[in-house]
């Protein structure tokens, strides 16, 4: 981005929250398709429809292994990828904490969207089109929240609607992909 946008200190610090945020937004997006792509293809999701497990517990450990290879080492590089930005140590910690709390969402809400598209043609495309629109609420305000830390701004409120969406995604999420799971292989 230096090379990009210039070398100026506070042009950098001013797009860093963004520039992560979408670092997040594409590493989610990138690697949606494979969720269930491969179990598609050898004929899994049928296996688990009858097995004795709950089907909305197997979704919720595909979403949290999909998190956990994609949010989670965004969340544990962000404060070098900060201090290269020039971000502060209370700005550092607002940011990590807006990824921990903001990722697990995006993998959330990419599952029912890849649920959804399962075993279409194009499904790549039309998931995007499908879980784009509801993943902005999530960059608008883990950005924000760091963007009101650099402008002395109490910035609890953003945390604390991240994390309402966490807890409604941890509770809504499993049992939509469970539904969206059946419909695709009906």
């Amino acid at each position: 981005f230096p090379l990009a946008v210039g070398a100026d200190p506070t042009l950098l610090k001013r797009i860093a929250p963004g520039v992560v945020w979408v670092a997040a937004l594409l590493s989610v997006l990138l690697t949606l398709p494979r969720i269930f792509a491969a179990d598609y293809a050898d004929g899994t999701p049928e296996q688990l429809l009858l097995s004795p497990y709950p089907l909305p517990l197997i979704a919720g450990g595909k979403m949290v292994a999909h998190w956990l290879m994609t949010g989670m080492p965004l969340a544990l590089i962000a404060p070098v990828l900060g201090l290269q930005f020039g971000l502060a140590g209370d700005e550092l910690v607002v940011l990590v904490v807006s990824l921990l709390l903001g990722t697990p969402v995006l993998s959330m809400i990419g599952a029912i969207g890849a649920a959804l598209t399962l075993g279409l043609r194009g499904a790549s495309v039309l998931m995007a089109l499908l879980v784009l629109p509801l993943y902005m609420p999530v960059l608008i305000f883990g950005a924000g929240a760091v963007d009101q830390v650099m402008s002395s701004v109490d910035y609890a409120a953003n945390l604390s609607l991240l994390g309402a969406m966490l807890l409604l995604g941890a509770l809504a999420s499993p049992f939509a992909v469970a539904a969206a799971l059946r419909i695709s292989l009906d």
